[in-house]
């Protein structure tokens, strides 16, 4: 059986940092993109980075870019978000999200694989 499980959330000031982590079981993703979305309350849930099967390629959406950072380690099938000068409306829950059949995209429906989220709280 394939799981994702997110750890790293939390509660956090503005302007603080988390690392979010996600370990894969049940099948290896090494040859995988990976990804992570998040969703706040009332809204639906985007796209925040993906990297790919190598590591070499990465690509974050406008609203973190420059401020977070996706990282993975193959030999233990873990992806990583570096989260730095985080803002209130980075609040959300955070889901990591894995890839299959050597896609690459920042679409949500292309991810058959999900984990079950974790939660980061950003105070102003």
């Amino acid at each position: 059986q394939v799981q994702l499980v997110e750890s790293g959330g939390g509660l956090v000031q503005a302007g603080g940092s988390l690392r979010l982590s996600c370990a894969a079981s049940g099948r290896t993703f090494s040859n995988d993109a990976m990804g992570w979305f998040r969703q706040a309350p009332g809204k639906e849930r985007e796209f925040v980075a993906i990297i790919n099967w190598t590591g070499r390629s990465t690509s974050y959406s406008i609203a973190v870019k420059g401020r977070f950072m996706i990282s993975r380690d193959n030999a233990k099938n873990t992806v990583y978000l570096q989260m730095n000068s985080l803002k209130p409306e980075d609040t959300a829950v955070y889901y990591c999200a894995a890839s299959s059949g050597g896609i690459y995209s920042t679409r949500r429906d292309t991810y058959p694989y999900w984990g079950q989220g974790t939660q980061v709280t950003v105070s102003s």
